[in-house]
């Protein structure tokens, strides 16, 4: 067995992450630049100065992509989880959700000019919308689970757990939409906020019309 410092372990992980970022934010432009359709991975990995072999040592596909933003996507969710469950308890659960999501959202607002491609090419090409679902599969299980840990509830036998993440996540494409329609030039943290509130105050219909 060959013995591999932590140093170079680190520096090969640093390497694959941004390599994958490069390769994502190549796509996401050429796919602005040009449509979803006149874009291959040869054209990405080009851009990107790797090879195609390079390419699909990270991506099974251009839509891949386009989709994945972050290589580490499953580790980042994980430690939104332990926010999560690292939220006071007299905090609500539905809040200490969202809180636990805005970090995510920052991201989104400092690489503003990349997460609008990459929406525009989501709502432009339904094909991307099953790699959407098929990258948030297997955080949907630990997500529950935390969730069903948090409000001592059964992840497999109380709905309260599935009907909590399904709503959010709602909530989250609802603000990503609306943050995409208006250009990203009002804060998606904000969004996000509105939402959340809406939300906790049982989504009251608007202008206080009696239900």
């Amino acid at each position: 067995m060959v013995f591999v410092p932590e140093t170079v372990k680190g520096l090969r992980e640093r390497k694959r992450l941004e390599t994958h970022r490069a390769l994502a934010t190549t796509a996401v432009r050429l796919v602005a630049e040009r449509g979803l359709d006149q874009v291959t991975v040869e054209d990405i990995s080009a851009a990107a100065g790797v090879s195609s072999r390079t390419f699909f040592n990270y991506f099974a596909s251009k839509e891949d992509a386009v989709v994945i933003a972050y290589a580490d996507h499953v580790e980042r969710s994980r430690r939104t989880i332990e926010r999560f469950l690292a939220a006071p308890k007299e905090v609500r659960t539905p809040r200490a959700f969202i809180d636990a999501i805005k970090e995510d959202f920052a991201v989104v607002e400092e690489n503003r000019e990349e997460w609008l491609g990459r929406m525009r090419a989501i709502q432009e090409n339904p094909s991307l919308h099953s790699r959407v679902v098929a990258m948030n599969h297997q955080t949907i299980a630990p997500t529950i689970e935390a969730i069903a840990r948090r409000t001592g509830t059964d992840p497999e036998a109380d709905l309260y757990p599935t009907l909590l993440l399904t709503t959010i996540g709602a909530a989250v494409n609802a603000t990503l939409i609306l943050w995409y329609q208006r250009d990203g030039k009002m804060s998606a943290l904000d969004l996000l906020d509105e939402a959340a509130e809406t939300l906790l105050a049982g989504l009251p219909e608007p202008g206080g019309r009696a239900h």
